[in-house]
């Protein structure tokens, strides 16, 4: 017989070779048959399908304790080298199945459990003969047995005539070593080949399974009495049965012989028809791999020129669409911004801007974008772009310089002496109109080429605007008459009953605040929103979006509104409302020093012209509520706070005259002239925030009362309450009409009467107590007495007695009417105001008559028995005087 293709070495370092680098050891190869069909005759496949030549290697790969067993399939390629085609692992191996309509039993199926498509049959496999079968078969199974500890299912073929075929054929080797072999790590490469054999084709049945099936034979009873005897009849049995057949083969032997040779020859002749067969095969796949690459290449040859032609009419639109129209090249490189040809700019803006936003990388496809002839007209359209900023920022920088130094030159647009003139910018902002829509497509072009243009427009309008002012604000002042000596000091003036008193009319001086601010304030307004807008600033318009509406509906209308800064629609990008207020710094700072020099002279002429000022100005403070107007309120917040600072320098100067004031008559100056001094301060409030006022009001009387306080404490006892009740009454009395309707002063008011009160009583009772001392000395100690012992025990106390209390009435009741008179005489010396002896004399008959009706009740109390005249008497008796 051949020799098997198991034994090639030539074959087995091919299969090496073919997988080299996975550091796996091949165990067996050996050629086979790979087919798809099934067999309708003995030892033929159907037709149309045609068996492949392959190669099956048998390889383990070692990963530590753990060996890896694999079955590959390789096959040959176009120059007959072999090369992987497939690999399966054979822990993955489920089933061996025989075929069964291959009568020569050579074909077999292996079933792997990890194949995504189960619908498909697996590949069949056939072998030269059945000892290949069988050799390949067995060195897998003994492989799952050792390295995966498991066979997979053997259908069709008898396990026990496998063994007994390996048994013959391979000589016995321990099996201990073997498989130390394959659990130990051996290098296979390094095994012979008689070790491999029996490494593969070892006993399908343990030792222990046969001592099992002994066991088993042996405890079944067949009924008969000796086994012995048994065991002999089969031997003689058995060994008549060999004899026959050994006598029928031996008959048989010509004849088998002659089927043998015939078999072989069959057999070389299948072989050989299988190799031509194998060629022409692999022939004809290379010559349908040929076919197959030319169609592939004659097929994308034609993809190509399809794609090449669609390609160039593409580029040829696209940059069609690129190409600079000639009507807008010679407008972009160099035409004029003349009022006549700014219709022609803008279109040709337009235009450049659907160029640019075309050619962008996000609106074509990125391959194109990359293409060399896009780029290039891309640059070209960018150096379009700038050179076209460039002119036109020149031109519009020099326009406008132009156009403010044409004003700045009429003399006539100024305030002049004798004539305020009021500014009128509606011709300058007509004539910037006109570049309104090429502002707003520069800003589309490149946003920050606006900053320069923004600069050089607020720079010269800021001159004239600066001009205006300044000029009005001179001769504003020069044209008002002003009163003299307005501004004298209140402490030393005349004084008055709190409503009288002739001073200058100052109004004049709040005229002219006033209409510096109805002049310019909505100047400053208008001209920071036509800022805004004309400046693409992001500022909402009339119609109260946020510029999307139509740009010509926004190039001839760039009026002037108001904003409320509530508007939803303000501004709302922090970084613009930045820039735009830093642009309206530039645009009418200083502007601030004019106003500054009108509230300064105002304040120095009338101080208290500082209420009706801070009026005036907190009214335009509260109408301004625009974002763009912001410098303006910015404006109007310093005005507030200047005069705000000169009213309270005034303040705090007349603070330092109270302080500062000498008592040179009872009433003092400032007690007796605040009311003519507040009776002034309400006629300038006018209805306007009372709280500058009222601050005022505060602390000037806080630090009057103290003043007053402090002065009185330097006279003598008996006079300090005379001076201090003279001048809470002055007081009063100037404050009494505007107390009733100020709640701050009628605060203070109310405060005075009480001080003027305590004063009043201190001062009665010093002179009561003057005349009749011993009369109330005496009613005193009772008094201290009767709360710590019974009534009628004082009588018996030290000077106390009833003759004691005899001598005292006796010495003040007798000639009572000279005390009395003597009371009234002392009350009329010491008052310098005529005006107030009436209510004090009251006050002291009341006074007195409470004190003796206390002295009555105590007298009853302890003394009962004695006459003493009674308060009716002592009333008819004042009453009388």
């Amino acid at each position: 017989m051949a020799k098997s293709s198991a034994d090639d070495e030539e074959l087995r370092r091919a299969c090496e070779a073919a997988i080299e680098g996975t550091k796996q050891k091949v165990m067996m190869s050996i050629r086979v048959a790979k087919t798809h069909g099934t067999w309708v005759k003995a030892g033929k496949l159907g037709r149309g399908h045609m068996a492949k030549a392959r190669v099956l290697a048998l390889s383990l790969k070692l990963k530590g304790q753990r060996t890896k067993a694999f079955l590959r399939v390789l096959k040959y390629s176009s120059g007959g080298v072999l090369e992987p085609a497939k690999l399966y692992k054979l822990k993955h191996l489920s089933k061996v199945e025989v075929i069964a309509n291959d009568p020569s039993g050579c074909t077999f199926m292996l079933g792997f459990d990890n194949l995504r498509n189960q619908s498909v049959s697996p590949p069949q496999w056939t072998m030269r003969n059945t000892d290949d079968r069988n050799r390949l078969l067995l060195c897998i199974l003994n492989i799952c047995k050792d390295a995966l500890g498991r066979i997979p299912k053997v259908v069709g073929m008898d396990v026990v005539e496998m063994a007994l075929w390996a048994k013959d054929n391979t000589p016995a080797v321990a099996k201990s070593s073997v498989q130390r072999g394959i659990s130990g790590g051996l290098d296979y490469s390094a095994v012979p080949e008689d070790d491999m054999k029996v490494a593969v084709e070892r006993e399908l049945v343990s030792q222990a399974e046969e001592v099992d099936m002994e066991a088993l034979l042996g405890s079944y009873l067949m009924g008969i009495g000796e086994a012995e005897a048994f065991s002999e009849r089969l031997k003689r049995e058995l060994h008549a049965l060999e004899a026959a057949n050994v006598h029928a083969i031996l008959e048989c032997e010509p004849m088998i012989d002659e089927v043998l040779q015939g078999l072989e020859v069959a057999t070389n002749c299948i072989e050989d028809m299988d190799e031509w067969l194998g060629i022409f095969n692999v022939k004809l796949r290379h010559m349908r791999e040929d076919i197959q690459s030319i169609e592939t290449r004659n097929n994308k040859l034609e993809l190509q020129s399809v794609n090449n032609r669609l390609l160039t009419e593409e580029l040829d639109k696209l940059l069609e669409g690129l190409r600079v129209p000639a009507e807008f090249a010679s407008l972009l490189t160099g035409g004029s911004f003349e009022e006549s040809d700014m219709r022609q700019n803008v279109d040709a803006c337009e235009w450049l801007l659907g160029a640019l936003g075309g050619i962008q990388t996000k609106k074509i496809d990125p391959t194109f974008a990359k293409m060399r002839a896009v780029k290039e007209r891309r640059g070209e359209l960018e150096i379009l772009k700038s050179n076209f900023i460039y002119s036109a920022s020149a031109y519009l920088r020099n326009y406008f310089v132009d156009l403010v130094d044409t004003m700045l030159a009429d003399k006539n647009l100024f305030s002049q002496r004798g004539q305020l003139k009021r500014p009128d910018h509606s011709d300058l902002r007509f004539k910037c109109r006109i570049y309104a829509r090429l502002l707003r497509y520069l800003k589309k072009l490149d946003k920050n080429c606006l900053v320069p243009l923004r600069k050089a427009y607020c720079g010269s309008l800021n001159l004239l605007i600066r001009r205006e002012v300044k000029e009005f604000s001179n001769e504003v002042r020069a044209c008002t008459k002003t009163p003299k000596n307005v501004a004298v000091n209140w402490l030393e003036g005349p004084a008055g009953s709190g409503h009288g008193g002739n001073h200058p009319d100052s109004s004049m001086v709040s005229d002219a605040y006033s209409k510096m601010l109805t002049i310019f304030v909505p100047l400053l307004v208008d001209e920071s929103s036509f800022f805004a807008h004309f400046m693409c600033f992001d500022v909402p318009t009339e119609e109260g979006d946020s510029g999307h509406k139509s740009e010509k509906v926004n190039d001839e209308n760039l009026g002037i509104m108001d904003f409320d800064e509530k508007d939803s629609k303000a501004v709302k990008n922090p970084a613009e409302l930045a820039a735009l207020n830093g642009a309206l710094r530039d645009l009418l700072d200083g502007v601030q020093e004019d106003f500054y020099a009108v509230v300064d002279w105002a304040c120095k002429i009338d101080p208290l012209r500082c209420i009706s000022l801070h009026g005036i100005t907190d009214r335009y403070i509260s109408g301004q509520k625009s974002d763009a107007a912001g410098f303006v309120r910015l404006l109007l917040d310093e005005l507030e706070t200047r005069i705000s600072m000169h009213f309270g320098r005034f303040v705090e100067d007349t603070c330092y005259q109270i302080e500062r004031s000498e008592k040179k008559t009872f009433v003092l100056p400032y007690i007796s002239r605040f009311a003519t001094l507040a009776t002034r301060m309400e006629q300038y409030i006018q209805g306007q925030n009372r709280d500058l006022v009222d601050q005022a009001y505060t602390k000037l009387v806080t630090i009057m009362f103290v003043n007053l306080e402090k002065i009185g404490e330097t006279d003598p006892p008996k006079y300090v309450d005379i001076f201090l009740l003279e001048n809470y009454a002055a007081f009063q009395n100037g404050l009494y009409d505007l107390a009733n309707v100020i709640p701050t002063l009628a605060k203070f008011y109310h405060q005075a009467s009480e001080a003027y009160e305590q004063a009043c009583t201190r001062h009665i009772s010093m002179i009561i107590y003057g005349q009749f001392e011993r009369l109330f000395s005496f009613a005193r100690r009772i008094e201290d007495l009767i709360s710590s012992m019974a009534p009628e025990e004082i009588p018996y106390q030290i000077g106390l007695s009833k003759m004691e209390l005899r001598k005292v009435l006796k010495s003040s009741l007798s000639g009572v009417d000279k005390s009395i008179s003597a009371m009234y005489k002392k009350l009329q010396k010491n008052l310098n105001s005529e005006e107030l002896l009436p209510s004090l004399w009251d006050k002291l008959k009341k006074d007195f008559l409470d004190k003796y009706e206390s002295f009555l009740l105590l007298v009853a109390k302890v003394y009962p028995s004695e006459n003493i005249p009674s308060v009716a008497e002592m009333r008819d008796l004042l009453a009388s005087m």
